[in-house]
């Protein structure tokens, strides 16, 4: 079946599409090159010397989240469940953006901290900080390996070569100039893999409305389709959470997913808050999840409706829809993790074809790039630094630092092989935020509003919590309690945060709190409004620069894309 899969898949490149894929590489790889000239510290290699204008770091803050997730995940679940999708991005991403720029960014930059899991040191001491650095880095390798997983399978599609060949194919990419150029050759090459993406994505989707009949043309196909019309309505969204009630639904959705999962992790994952802490002032810093949020608003018409159109126009999806939404296989093999890749197939010519398949690619590097430049920092920094070898000088955490890049992907190679065995890598993700973030931010947000929170609550809320999530996803993976789809993950970082957040008020109540004078800061109450504000003069002036106001932008706008589907 699998064969068959493969022989389905196979993407017919002409010599005109491997010229442009390896004009791609030589660029890529140039850029870390050219960005290793400007490596002369661990800051720099780190944190690009916290010297990068707001919008690169914008930029790059929603690049860096284009890889698996958003491209070939969200393009399969617009195959799977259609415009409830959009959830993850107007509900599940949006507010938690604009609440990263405006009140907590002042917190991550004012402090000068180098990572979130060093700022979780501050407030809650070295306990929580451990747990933090080392679960955050467990975390970074696991979803490392599902891009790198879908990577090469691309490469693999292409080229015919067996799946391991093109994951270590792959690997070796990204880590050259991840390694060569450190968060620069990062976040540049996440600039231009950011409009490589548009630029692919963009007239596949046309193209493919085109063949459908335009919009009323997939609205007429899907409804006559398995899923039928519910596929068509963000809300109330039941077949997304597989809840079976609509009050529910909506609950899962607004609760676990735009607050829990959501706030969990655009506010506390040092993946994205790593972009914004590059900037080069407070302003930049605070505009830069905001300046993201824009382009965010629009990615789900590139990548969830290409997977709607799929799912109607593709052969193998029109023979085989009714068995897999019933969670079985269907005889040709595919699976909705293979939307995007089918449609480019059906629809594209060569030379075209080139452009869509460098933006797949750049899609996955981004978002590995992302995961690796993230590991690095926090191993280096918060593990080996703070307990392993104190008090080295700069050159040698320099150094630690590219070999650590080099592990990490060595062991994201290892855990490529585990997202394999996922139909929707979507789902495999969230399960993993669920057990990760989720915890996090309930620790977090309480610890930052809350001062008499303890050091001893901040690290048996987070291991408690996480603990609660993994539970709730193994009875659900023996079907005790009944839940099903991508609905496991948003009750999963719902107890998990709940868990989190009564420990850590009885554990407060029963433990010494630190004294205010530690906390200047780090607590919202304590920190005087002059430290949370930054200076709107000079290069930070002008009505577009204001960090507030943009966000009420978004905010209006994200509202009426919500009442518009």
């Amino acid at each position: 079946m699998h064969v068959l899969a493969d022989a389905n898949l196979r993407l017919n490149a002409s010599p005109i599409d491997y010229v442009l894929l390896a004009f791609y590489f030589v660029l890529v790889l140039g850029i870390g090159a050219l960005a290793r000239r400007q490596v002369s510290s661990s800051l720099d290699f780190f944190l690009s010397g916290r010297s990068l204008p707001a919008w690169v770091t914008g930029l790059a803050f929603i690049s860096a989240n284009l890889g698996a997730v958003e491209v070939m995940g969200m393009s399969a679940n617009g195959a799977e469940y259609g415009l409830p999708t959009v959830h993850y991005f107007w509900i599940g991403a949006i507010p938690a953006m604009l609440f990263l720029g405006i009140v907590m960014m002042p917190f991550y930059y004012g402090s000068k901290v180098r990572s979130v899991p060093e700022f979780m040191r501050r407030r809650f001491g070295k306990p929580a900080h451990l747990v933090n650095g080392v679960s955050f880095a467990v975390a970074q390798i696991l979803i490392a390996g599902a891009n790198l997983f879908l990577l090469a399978s691309v490469v693999k599609l292409m080229l015919g070569w067996p799946l391991w060949v093109s994951i270590v194919a792959a690997a070796a990419i990204v880590l050259s100039y991840t390694a060569l150029g450190g968060l620069s050759a990062a976040i540049y090459n996440e600039v231009l893999q950011f409009f490589v993406i548009v630029i692919a994505l963009v007239p596949l989707t046309i193209v493919g409305l085109v063949k459908v009949g335009g919009w009323q043309g997939l609205v007429d196909k899907v409804t006559n389709s398995p899923g039928g019309t519910q596929q068509l309505h963000s809300w109330p969204g039941d077949n997304l959470t597989g809840f079976g009630n609509s009050f529910l639904s909506v609950l899962g959705i607004i609760f676990g997913l735009g607050f829990v999962l959501s706030f969990g992790y655009w506010t506390t994952n040092f993946v994205e808050v790593q972009r914004a802490m590059a900037s080069k002032s407070m302003s930049a810093a605070r505009r830069t999840p905001i300046i993201g949020a824009f382009p965010k608003m629009l990615i789900p018409f590139i990548v969830i409706i290409p997977g709607m159109i799929a799912a109607v126009s593709v052969s193998e999806y029109i023979k085989d829809k009714p068995a897999l939404l019933a969670g079985g296989n269907g005889s040709t093999g595919v699976t909705f993790n293979n939307a995007l890749l089918l449609l480019m197939r059906d629809l594209l010519p060569n030379g075209m074809l080139g452009v869509a398949i460098c933006g797949l690619l750049a899609s996955f590097m981004a978002g590995m790039a992302a995961n690796l430049s993230a590991f690095n920092s926090v191993f280096t920094y918060d593990i080996w630094q703070t307990y392993i070898k104190k008090d080295r000088p700069d050159g040698y955490y320099l150094r630690l630092g590219r070999i650590a890049t080099a592990a990490g992907t060595i062991l994201a190679i290892g855990t490529a092989f585990i997202a394999s065995n996922s139909g929707n890598i979507l789902n495999y993700l969230q399960d993993l935020f669920s057990f990760f973030n989720a915890p996090l931010f309930a620790t977090f947000i309480l610890g930052m509003f809350w001062k008499r929170m303890t050091g001893t609550a901040g690290w048996i809320g987070l291991v408690l919590g996480t603990a609660s999530a993994v539970t709730v996803w193994s009875l659900a993976q023996a079907g005790v309690l009944g839940l099903h789809g991508q609905g496991i993950s948003f009750v999963a970082a719902g107890v998990a945060f709940v868990v989190d957040i009564v420990l850590s008020v009885v554990i407060s109540l029963v433990t010494a709190p630190k004294p205010d004078s530690e906390l200047t800061g780090l607590v919202y109450s304590l920190t005087p409004k002059v430290d949370r504000t930054h200076d709107a003069t000079g290069e930070n002036s002008g009505w577009y620069r204001k960090p507030t106001l943009l966000a009420g932008i978004v905010l209006v706008l994200t509202i009426g894309l919500n009442i518009l589907f």
